[in-house]
């Protein structure tokens, strides 16, 4: 009578092994992103702190709890922080609009126009990329200041609209470059001229490109301290960043807590943005491409 053989236990380091090894990447991962968390906690816990205790108990356990923090700093500078957060969504909604419309019509004309020079334009328009600001700025305080747009929004606003952020058109001209041309053909046998295909046919198919884009400008100008601080000189005309700067003084003492408070209410239109358009951000970031 033949017996019966037992197929061989599977090995249980070959078992476990892998449970492991992710259970050990996880708690890395966790462990460094509770790193990288660790000041925005901080900031937070700290705006709930009397000034004199922030740097006296650096714990992230406020032993005296303080909302008093939130209204002192919301009327502690010359206006109400609320007109600072008007002002910075002006700004902000200018320059996504600037930014969707310059450089969509941008990449529209490198990815499907065909003009003498397109190569060379192409190449100068991502050196730019590499060029910092600090480069740029001095040239452009002179013309904003002989067209007398100092201490204004235009200085921030309406260069988006010509199309001078590089890497935006870079990014939607990968995106029109990977849809098919036939769309494109279709359109003309319909006699559409190149507004209607640019309108109809490639802004519709460009959203997540374009939602990546809005986002990005988003994040970028509303943390913008810099060509802010530069054109704005009147603190009626402050936006965020550069009202925060103004709780921070050399010459007496600073109020820290208020500044924290106000710090976290500032955070709190980015954090909104980012996540209600996350999903659009992945999708555009994946489809957009190294081809």
């Amino acid at each position: 009578m033949a017996t019966e053989t037992k197929a061989p236990a599977p090995s249980t380091r070959r078992t476990r092994s892998p449970r492991t090894r992710r259970l050990l990447i996880h708690i890395g991962l966790i462990g460094f992103g509770l790193i990288m968390l660790y000041p925005l906690l901080w900031m937070v816990s700290s705006s709930f702190k009397p000034t004199a205790e922030i740097f006296r108990e650096p714990g992230l356990i406020p032993w005296s709890f303080t909302p008093s923090n939130y209204t002192e700093g919301w009327q502690a500078l010359q206006n109400p922080f609320h007109h600072y957060l008007l002002n910075s969504a002006i700004v902000v909604a200018g320059s996504i609009i600037g930014n969707l419309i310059g450089c969509s019509m941008a990449a529209y004309a490198f990815a499907r126009l065909e003009f003498r020079g397109k190569r060379l334009f192409f190449a100068i328009m991502l050196a730019t990329i590499m060029l910092p600001i600090h480069v740029v700025i001095v040239p452009q305080y002179i013309l904003f200041a002989q067209l007398d747009w100092i201490n204004t929004f235009y200085p921030l606003i309406v260069p988006k609209l010509l199309a001078t952020d590089a890497f935006f058109i870079f990014l939607m001209v990968q995106f029109i470059r990977g849809l098919p041309r036939d769309l494109d053909e279709a359109a003309r046998i319909d006699g559409c001229g190149h507004v209607r295909i640019f309108c109809q046919i490639i802004l519709p198919l460009s959203m997540p490109a374009l939602a990546t884009t809005a986002i990005f400008t988003f994040i970028w100008t509303w943390n913008d301290f810099f060509s802010q601080l530069i054109f704005l000189t009147s603190p009626d005309m402050y936006t965020v960043p550069v009202a925060l700067r103004t709780f921070v003084d050399s010459s007496s003492q600073t109020s820290w807590g208020p500044l924290f408070a106000m710090s976290v209410v500032a955070l709190g239109p980015v954090f909104g943005f980012f996540l209600a358009g996350q999903r659009y951000l992945v999708k555009g970031i994946a489809t957009t491409g190294i081809k």
